[in-house]
């Protein structure tokens, strides 16, 4: 993908690249995912501890690309700067697998969505559903050999398409509105008897992590910009217009169904929700939105895992096979690797129980290592003092953001629980092998010093995450 100047990306384009990557399955399961979790009260905590968090760590990302602008590979290479060349790798290999699964997890969503009109294909999981799947995968496999460029004018135009759905369902819910509804569900209704507040915040952690993936968009193509900074704005105006969006779509609900039926809908609940008011043309139209934005948000991390692959590899965090490119300045290689990873995990969801939720909670779980790394470089960006010469008061301020940015992805590791800790890293430690070869490629010693201790970690949680598969102590 040569930085030419067709390539360049406008402040419109990389802000649609955010949005199109954040706005994708998870939204349209808000509501169902919220409502069996907690009430209004409860989900208003929960959004203002994530829309706080990521805040903070959106800041982190755009304070980075400006004092940072020679790290214009995106996200693992915060890492590696800040960690060495091991955390680099990881966040490199961690991270796409995070946009493998969560593409996986669309076109589960997908087949599901069409499953409440066509039942052959189930909840998304069934032989016709991944049979279907498969072709569309490869279908946008040879679209994106064609050209970055081309891909993300299309993600642009998708990502315009995939909001108006999202409005109108704000719109009418917004005039149909019951307060008295509102108010009984406000502190959980039934589940008020059955747990703590904090446990029902607890329970939507790992989904606001879900739908603010995605948030890095812009600095996964920073070397694509045509103004450096836009890259900053991008994230900040990508992540402001869609928490409130998120907010909207959460609360909603509330106000026009009882929270134990709002539990029971069908994903996408959304689709259900708007059914409930105004009639079956609402499943339809949010259906037909759903999918749509689906599609554009599965190009759009599509191309995040070809850039990020490829980047590694340019910068020599990936075997030297992932940087070839084609006629095209699209890495083949990269491109052929990602959608086989795909495919793979597209046939295991027949094994699992719920498939969407799996893909969501696995996806979300492991893209906070990357997320830990990002935030802590920031911080010790700020606390050695790196780059604030000129800037002395600066430096307080984003010392602060950065710590609280830390601690916030540290706490979302604890509150998504050991299960998921477990089989992240089943997926981590595998990788290494990996990052054996680079070494190899490079002529150096494979790790060193306190590595090894991270990559003991990863193997012991390994070992331990695959006896509980088996033992059926951890169930998929």
């Amino acid at each position: 993908m040569a930085s030419q100047t067709s390539q360049k990306l406008s402040l419109a384009a990389l802000t649609a690249m955010v949005v199109g990557s954040m706005i994708g399955a998870g939204i349209f399961a808000l509501p169902r995912t919220f409502g069996a979790a907690t009430g209004p009260i409860g989900a208003v905590i929960a959004w203002c501890i994530a829309g706080t968090g990521m805040y903070t760590l959106a800041l982190v990302f755009q304070a980075l690309a400006a004092r940072k602008p020679e790290l214009d590979a995106g996200i693992f290479s915060y890492a590696k700067a800040g960690f060495g060349d091991y955390a680099g790798f990881l966040s490199a290999f961690g991270y796409w697998l995070v946009a493998c699964i969560a593409d996986v997890s669309y076109w589960v969503l997908i087949k599901s969505t069409l499953g409440a009109f066509f039942p052959v294909f189930g909840n998304g999981d069934t032989v016709p559903a991944v049979v279907v799947s498969s072709i569309a995968l490869w279908l946008f496999h040879f679209t994106i050999l064609r050209g970055i460029r081309e891909a993300a004018f299309i993600n642009t135009v998708v990502t315009v398409a995939k909001v108006i759905p999202i409005l109108v369902f704000i719109l009418i819910l917004a005039g149909t509105s019951n307060a008295n509804i509102f108010v009984t569900n406000l502190w959980g209704g039934e589940l008020a008897a059955r747990s703590g507040l904090f446990e029902q915040i607890r329970a939507t952690m790992l989904v606001t992590i879900f739908v603010f993936i995605g948030i890095e968009g812009a600095s996964v193509y920073s070397r694509y910009a045509k103004d450096r900074a836009d890259v900053g704005r991008a994230t900040i105006l990508g992540f402001i217009g869609v928490l409130f969006l998120l907010v909207l779509v959460t609360l909603l609900p509330y106000a026009v169904l009882p929270q134990a039926e709002i539990a029971g809908l069908r994903q996408p609940s959304m689709a259900a929700v708007l059914e409930a008011v105004v009639g079956h043309w609402g499943a339809v139209f949010v259906s037909v939105g759903l999918i749509v934005s689906l599609l554009g948000a599965y190009l759009a991390w599509s191309l995040i895992c070809v850039e990020v692959l490829f980047a590694a590899a340019k910068s020599g965090d990936m075997p030297r096979i992932f940087a070839r490119e084609n006629r095209n300045n699209v890495p083949a290689a990269a491109l052929w690797l990602t959608n086989v990873i795909i495919q793979a995990f597209l046939i295991s969801t027949l094994f699992s129980q719920d498939a969407f939720a799996l893909m969501v909670k696995l996806s979300s779980a492991m893209v906070l290592i990357p997320y830990l790394l990002v935030a802590g470089y920031g911080f010790l960006l700020a606390l050695r003092r790196e780059t604030y010469d000129a800037e002395p008061a600066q430096r307080s301020r984003d010392l602060i953001v950065a710590g609280i940015a830390t601690l916030y992805v540290a706490f979302m590791i604890y509150a998504g629980g050991l299960k998921f800790l477990l089989l992240s890293s089943i997926l981590y430690a595998p990788g290494t092998l990996l990052y054996v070869q680079v070494r190899r490629e490079q002529n150096m010693p494979v790790l060193v010093g306190v590595e090894w201790i991270v990559l003991a970690a990863a193997a012991i949680g390994c070992l331990v995450g695959i006896y509980g598969i088996a033992s059926g102590d951890i169930v998929l």
